[in-house]
């Protein structure tokens, strides 16, 4: 899978809302080339992960894998995106070897 950075400039339009006899959130990205659109429960891992890197002092990466957990809360969704436990030196190396193979232009 070829791996592509999208700059803020990339980013037409992003639309939040619940549709209609739904009780979840979708969110749609519309980018240059395409649309995506997101769950609430992968926003809300987004977010998590977001959340947990900028706010930490010291932590630069944080890894969310699918998992399915057993014993599924009700309402929540049967897939989750859950801390991988891999350790972060090595989730930051293989990040930042995407990231270059992006063409980032970033050193």
């Amino acid at each position: 899978m070829r791996a592509r950075v999208y700059r803020n400039e990339d980013v037409r339009r992003v639309v939040a809302f619940i549709p209609e006899g739904h009780a979840h959130l979708r969110l749609i990205i519309e980018l240059s080339d395409q649309v995506i659109i997101l769950q609430e429960a992968t926003v809300a891992a987004i977010v998590r992960a977001y959340v947990s890197v900028v706010t930490h002092p010291t932590r630069r990466a944080v890894e969310l894998v699918q998992a399915r957990p057993a014993g599924r809360k009700p309402g929540y969704a049967e897939h989750q995106l859950v801390e991988s436990g891999r350790g972060e030196a090595e989730v930051l190396a293989e990040a930042q070897s995407v990231w270059g193979s992006a063409g980032s232009g970033q050193p």
